[in-house]
């Protein structure tokens, strides 16, 4: 079982992380979403916000912008960051569980002169595969 959780607006995938005031949590199960629910954030600033989500379980996230230090403080409770996403949430949950989520590798890649051998330029959509490292395979 998977938990996605998504910032959440409207509808739509909230653009600053780390002034989301909610999140829509999606849990997943055999690649179909069972459930979603509304988790706030009850005003918490971007360090708190990762441990709010491991806190609840999430293990990947998608949202809009996202800075370094919000970065850092997801990679190290172990949440999988798909950001530079918009449009609406839902949809974005569906094409991320079907493989085909475009999103702001730049977002996941920034500690790749530590490990990775490729470039992150963002000069067109990457979309992530099963295992959410595709980051310039295209």
């Amino acid at each position: 079982m998977k938990k996605i959780a998504v910032t959440y607006e409207n509808g739509q995938v909230f653009q600053h992380f780390g002034h989301t005031e909610k999140f829509k949590v999606y849990t997943v199960e055999d690649g179909a979403v069972q459930s979603a629910a509304i988790l706030s954030a009850n005003g918490s600033g971007h360090g708190a916000l990762a441990g709010l989500l491991a806190s609840s379980g999430v293990d990947t996230l998608i949202c809009g912008g996202i800075g370094g230090g919000a970065r850092m403080a997801l990679a190290q409770a172990g949440i999988q960051l798909y950001g530079g996403v918009s449009g609406d949430a839902d949809q974005a949950v569906a094409d991320l569980l079907a493989g085909k989520l475009a999103y702001d590798p730049a977002a996941e890649c920034h500690h790749h002169d530590e490990h990775h051998d490729h470039d992150c330029g963002g000069h067109h959509d990457h979309h992530c595969g099963g295992h959410g490292h595709s980051c310039g395979e295209h």
